[in-house]
């Protein structure tokens, strides 16, 4: 007999390897119980990123003595009863796959009650139950997980460093506290504190304490409801920008998930306002009906299904889009001065460190860098007056009152009345730059920018009036195309007719275009059809808006006056006029900023008029 059922020791080892990965997986997997048991308080504490010891303790409802040991059984779960549950979860643990994976891979310690009489203590090894009595009636759980992978060694190769592996476990952390900032969470590495949220439930303080106070007070509230969704939560103002999309967090019913679809969506909402190859911080709160999302569909649960997932992205498009409407997006130019606090988030993600040894859990403390000599955003540190220590700068007055200043500077911020100010030019830079004042301070204008945008709005909407006309061509245009390439075209015929590209053929994969759409710019109508086709080569469809504003942004930029231009001062007031009345005046269609803003106090200060 060749097929045979495998030993449920062995089955639990193989889900480990969907489920727990590296440590972070466990500390996570571990969290999300305690969130559902009703947690308020959840401490964390690690030795050795993780692999030599995990310990979560929590506050929550605890378990009954014949629950606690079921909890270990594979897929057993309190929160599914039914196949109709699944339609229905409204916890971040449902699978029943997680204690039992992480047991399979360590030596498990389970100390749990619910506060009514003698606790339970269970010990596992390699998932299997070696000892169990009595432990104090304190309610709550505490798991401690030893020594993880001690029994599959071949996992221990694919472990990064030190700094990788604590990094991933307090990134896990960060984005607990942002999906649920009514819990107090505390980290612990090597019996140091690198983290704690005050579990008040402000989110803006989460986001201080996560990448800074100076980020925070540039962060801006957004809320948004349709009929299906709920959309709270906060976006950095453009100016803020890093290099990767990780800090993107979308939170779907208080549960942190990935989607690409999602981090488009929020990329669309800033359209035109980040340059290029940038991406913003953002937090986003999203609640919706459980039967309106599938999280069943990854093994961590970490990726979801929506079934109206067009409307959530519009919804988020246009929550991130209103948001933007009310604010004045100028950035200011500050004088230097020391940072204070260390807040890029990727000066923990250690994914590019080489050269470096990987973790051995028998690794000694002499191997081990400390992780003060490595500050990280959960780590902020300032140097004390009377010793070289380094403390965490959230355990000090002064950081509890930044960051419990930040809420109510945003909400002192008003809809304002002019988005851009009335600046009036006294000269001009390198002909490049318009230099401007008003009461408020100095400007400097990127008049290419400036142009870029009032162009741009206005060819967007000219070339929207979309019409049936075709402007006829005296000289057809000529296309040689691949028989690949010649093969779609012969397919898409129809959609091609229907935005008013009329391929003839003319020869085996040669075509002629002998007329095109009105709204197509002038001297630019050969790059914008080989758009157009590249786009039916790549998604076997048309996007008509989006050809339009590429369309217009290529417009704007070929007709925008470009630098080393000299301009008289009328010109220069004509320009400024205009950008106040575009829609959005702060960037141009790449997204690079067009004005820049010196108020009278900073120079003062760079001048040591004030100090």
């Amino acid at each position: 007999m060749k097929i045979q059922t495998m030993p449920d020791i062995l089955a639990n080892k193989i889900a480990a390897g969907e489920v727990v990965e590296r440590p972070a997986s466990v500390v996570k997997e571990l969290i999300e119980n305690s969130i559902d048991a009703n947690s308020t308080i959840i401490k964390v504490e690690i030795e050795e990123a993780g692999l030599r010891k995990i310990k979560i303790t929590d506050n929550g409802s605890g378990m009954e003595s014949d629950d606690a040991e079921r909890a270990f059984l594979r897929h057993a779960t309190s929160k599914i009863q039914s196949e109709n549950d699944l339609f229905h979860v409204e916890t971040l643990g449902f699978r029943g796959e997680a204690l039992a994976s992480v047991a399979a891979v360590s030596q498990l310690t389970l100390k749990t009650s619910t506060g009514s009489g003698a606790g339970t203590r269970l010990t596992l090894e390699g998932g299997r139950l070696v000892n169990r009595d009595l432990a104090d009636a304190r309610q709550g759980t505490e798991i401690t997980v030893e020594h993880l992978f001690f029994n599959t060694p071949a996992r221990l190769k694919y472990m990064k460093t030190i700094h990788t592996e604590l990094g991933h476990i307090t990134d896990v952390i960060n984005r607990l506290s942002l999906s649920h900032p009514d819990i107090r969470f505390e980290l612990y590495h090597n019996d140091k504190q690198l983290f704690q949220s005050n579990g008040r439930g402000d989110l803006i303080q989460i986001i201080a304490q996560i990448y800074g106070v100076s980020v925070a007070k540039k962060m801006i509230k957004i809320e948004h409801h349709t009929l299906d969704y709920s959309i709270t939560g906060y976006i950095a103002k453009p100016e803020v920008t890093r290099s990767s999309r990780n800090f993107i967090s979308t939170i779907i019913n208080g549960r942190f998930i990935r989607s690409i679809p999602l981090n488009k969506a929020v990329l669309n909402g800033y359209h035109t306002l980040l340059p290029i190859g940038r991406s913003p911080i953002v937090v986003l709160q999203i609640k919706m009906d459980p039967i309106l999302v599938d999280v069943n569909v990854h093994p961590a649960k970490l990726e979801v299904r929506f079934s109206k997932e067009k409307e959530l992205y519009q919804a988020i498009e246009e929550a991130i889009r209103q948001a933007f409407r009310k604010e004045t997006l100028i950035p200011n130019a500050q004088a230097p001065k020391p940072e204070k606090i260390k807040t890029e988030q990727e000066s923990f993600q250690f994914e590019h460190e080489k050269d470096q040894k990987m973790i051995d859990p028998t690794i000694t403390k002499q191997l081990q860098p400390k992780v003060d000599q490595h500050p990280r955003e959960t780590e902020p540190v300032t140097e004390s007056s009377q010793t070289n220590e380094k403390k965490p700068i959230y355990q000090t007055s002064e950081f509890t009152e930044e960051v419990e200043s930040v809420e109510s500077s945003l909400e002192e911020v008003t809809d304002p009345v002019e988005r851009v100010p009335a600046m009036y030019p006294i000269g001009q830079h390198h002909g490049t730059y318009i230099i401007a004042e008003n009461e408020q301070g100095l400007y400097m204008i990127d008049q290419h920018a400036a142009q870029e945008r009032i162009k741009y709005e206005y060819f967007r909407e000219k070339i929207g009036q979309v019409d049936n006309e075709l402007q006829e061509l005296l000289l057809p245009l000529t296309f040689d195309f691949s028989n690949q390439e010649a093969l779609i075209i012969e397919q898409y015929q129809e959609q091609l007719k229907e935005v008013g590209l009329f391929f003839e053929p003319f020869g085996h994969t040669t075509y002629l275009i002998r007329a095109h759409p009105n709204w197509f710019p002038n001297g630019l109508e050969e790059e914008v059809i080989r758009d157009m086709v590249e786009q039916v080569i790549k998604d076997e469809t048309i996007d008509l808006n989006k050809l339009r504003e590429e369309a217009a942004i290529l417009m704007a930029c070929k007709r925008s006056i470009k630098a080393n231009h000299h301009l008289n001062k009328d010109d220069m007031f004509r320009l400024l006029e205009e950008l106040r009345t575009t829609q959005d005046p702060f960037t141009c269609p790449h997204g690079r900023p067009i004005i820049v803003h010196f108020s009278s106090y900073e120079m003062e200060k760079m001048f040591k008029r004030v100090m």
